[in-house]
């Protein structure tokens, strides 16, 4: 049976470069903490990583702190602010939602765009936020958020601004600078790297909320053992996302050719946020007849890869949070299914997709 992986939001495939990398560095000793020549060995992996992550980033590397991943990533910047007011979009990923249950949601268009007229009103509404948190892309519809304008508006107001551009790292361009942001979180795995491995990058000036106590690793921002293997890992990959732009381009054509397929198969097939910027490997389309657990499992059984939302919740198969917020009811969001590309597809790929697909919405109408 031919294997077919669109499921690269969720995490991608390890580019076989980087995994060798990581496991020669697995198989040697050496705490990059430790002083001996074990020690420096190993700190010198973390540093060239510091420098590869601080290039995609277009930051000095002593603007880059590693983490275990962009979860832990978001929950020291949103933690460090509990006891203040917080902005964040509801269409966040769930680690954002769920660290920072107290803070005032911004609502999205039906495109999956944030609502600048709201944006603005919410800002100057009662005490003025002390951090504002909105995604650059969103991991479900692939939308690309105005977070640059953003970041000014909420600067205007005397706000940091902190954006999780995890699904934005080797698709666009994500200048700190041109960001205009304070603080981006940042996850290795969803741009080829392993997994268990992120990083904050953070303006010059700024201090960064403590989050894990311990050792005085990372300037004393970040404690606990390098995760040597990872890191190294880690700046390979965003070494390689920093040429997977141009890429992206040709995945967005083949992504354009997989809507403009579905819309073939049936004329009811809904594409959320088509009429929005999106990055060119995402497309997330509903058929309202069949429910996404149906879907996927059948295209499961066919070996066939999709999710039905963000991976840290498809499992449930509850209603989007995503696609409720932009309107759909919750039958809809339930329909709903996740493709993702990445620097491994191909047209065959795309091919098994849609003629899998085919089927299923063929037995649906018999």
């Amino acid at each position: 049976m031919k294997k077919t992986y669109l499921d690269y939001n969720a995490t991608a495939p390890i580019r076989p470069e980087v995994l060798s990398l990581v496991t020669q560095i697995m198989g040697e000793v050496g705490n990059a903490s430790s002083v001996h020549d074990y020690g420096r060995h190993a700190h010198k992996y973390v540093e060239d990583a510091r420098q590869q992550v601080a290039k995609l980033c277009h930051v000095k590397t002593d603007q880059v702190i590693f983490t275990s991943g962009a979860t832990e990533s978001i929950n020291t910047m949103l933690c460090g602010y509990r006891d203040k007011r917080v902005l964040i979009s509801s269409i966040e990923h769930p680690a954002v939602l769920g660290a920072a249950p107290h803070a005032d949601l911004i609502p999205v268009t039906p495109d999956g765009i944030v609502n600048m007229e709201a944006y603005k009103q919410i800002l100057n509404d009662g005490e003025p936020p002390a951090l504002v948190s909105v995604m650059l892309v969103n991991n479900e519809t692939g939308v690309i958020q105005p977070v640059a304008e953003m970041a000014k508006l909420a600067h205007d107001c005397g706000a940091l601004f902190h954006t999780d551009a995890v699904q934005g790292a080797g698709r666009i361009d994500i200048s700190l600078d041109t960001l205009g942001v304070d603080f981006m979180s940042l996850s290795a795995h969803k741009m080829a790297g392993p997994q268990g491995v992120g990083a904050i990058i953070f303006k010059e000036g700024l201090d960064l909320p403590k989050f894990m106590l311990g050792g005085g690793q990372e300037k004393n921002c970040r404690a606990g053992t390098y995760n040597t293997a990872g890191i190294a890992g880690m700046g390979l990959a965003a070494k390689h996302a920093m040429t997977d732009i141009k890429h992206y381009k040709d995945l967005e054509k083949m992504r354009d050719y997989l809507e403009s397929k579905i819309h073939k198969i049936t004329n009811e097939a809904v594409i959320y946020g088509a009429n929005a910027p999106r990055v060119g490997n995402t497309c997330n389309v509903g058929f309202p007849h069949i429910s996404a657990q149906t879907q996927v499992m059948a295209l499961d059984l066919d070996g066939i890869a999709i999710s039905s939302g963000s991976a840290c919740s498809s499992g449930s198969f509850k209603a989007s949070h995503v696609l409720t917020a932009m309107g759909a009811d919750k039958k809809q969001a339930k329909s709903a299914l996740r493709i993702s590309l990445g620097w491994a597809t191909n047209s065959s790929d795309i091919e098994h997709f849609l003629e899998s697909w085919s089927k299923i919405i063929k037995r649906n109408k018999q």
